[in-house]
């Protein structure tokens, strides 16, 4: 019985890992696209070009 618990308890927290990166991804995502936003709004091409960087990155490992 110990070693289910044990088993049960890797994969909770696996799990957990994977929901927290996963909230983590799209927190940074949902940042990414107001610094774009704004990065537009001012006319900064560099800033805009270096966030939409991060962001093709970040969309390509999730």
């Amino acid at each position: 019985m110990g070693k289910m618990n044990v088993s049960n308890d890797a994969l909770l927290a696996l799990f957990a890992e994977m929901i927290w990166d996963n909230a983590l991804r799209k927190y940074r995502e949902e940042n990414l696209y107001k610094e774009i936003d704004s990065a537009l709004a001012k006319g900064d091409q560099t800033t805009f070009l270096a966030l939409t960087s991060e962001l093709r990155i970040l969309q390509s490992l999730g």
